[in-house]
């Protein structure tokens, strides 16, 4: 999170110096001279941002089905909402949403492919399936499907030369072999009341070499905005769908 934020302040203040360049009004900088320095210290900023370390976390114990395929991470976000509906039908709602029922999600995953017609895949989701469906048919795979309380999906993100996709099993999220980065997601949905949950989504990656953990910091620094938005704006369409359903 802190390197995203540095690497983005850091574009702005790039974006700041070149527009004293072209001599954009009221930018704060005055000559030329000092636009170059600025843009020159927005552009060394951000490559620092994203060439900083990504330090290791670990679990402590193990309390969901996510810390049985996920102990350790360098990257994670964690998001939650209560919703006033009992947990199965909210743990029901998580596997029904569609991408189109998930505000922005296709314009930022327009983005992310830079506007290519994809085969389908979570970043070309279309409006027909479930996400999630969609997901695990297109390079994710199921690694708990326990209703009412806990959804995992993992997938490679990182892998070398001679990786097949296709091959992927949930033994290699517990033993993941140098070179790869692989990624995980939960929904866990807990009682918060008589007719009330808790829902969490939580996405953690693991980098198992120092390549492709850099390889994959100064990626998720730059798509971390937009993945928080979309966990966000995916726990809030799963309310919608169960509340327009009661």
């Amino acid at each position: 999170m802190w390197g995203s934020a540095l690497v983005y302040s850091a574009l702005i203040l790039t974006c700041v110096g070149l527009a004293a360049v072209i001599r954009v009004p009221r930018v704060g900088v005055k000559t030329r001279r000092r636009g170059w320095a600025v843009t020159l210290a927005g552009v060394v900023v951000a490559a620092g941002g994203l060439l900083l370390p990504a330090f290791e976390s670990r679990i402590v114990r193990s309390t969901t089905r996510l810390d049985e395929f996920a102990p350790a991470w360098q990257f994670h976000e964690v998001h939650s909402l209560r919703i006033a509906a009992p947990p199965d039908r909210v743990f029901d709602a998580i596997k029904q949403v569609r991408a189109d029922e998930i505000l922005l999600f296709q314009t930022l995953t327009w983005i992310r492919r830079g506007g290519r017609q994809l085969r389908p895949s979570i970043i070309n989701a279309g409006s027909q399936a479930p996400l999630l469906d969609i997901a695990t048919n297109s390079g994710f795979i199921w690694l708990a499907n326990d209703r009412p309380r806990e959804i995992v999906v993992g997938t490679v993100v990182g892998a070398p030369d001679d990786y097949r996709p296709g091959t992927l099993t949930p033994s290699l999220f517990k033993v993941t072999p140098p070179g790869f980065a692989v990624g995980t997601m939960n929904f866990v949905v807990t009682s918060d009341g008589p007719n009330a949950s808790i829902v969490t989504t939580e996405t953690r990656v693991f980098a198992s070499s120092a390549s492709a953990r850099r390889r994959f910091a100064a990626y998720w620094r730059v798509i971390y905005p937009g993945s928080a938005i979309i966990r966000r704006m995916w726990l809030r369409a799963i309310e919608r769908r169960v509340t327009s359903a009661s």
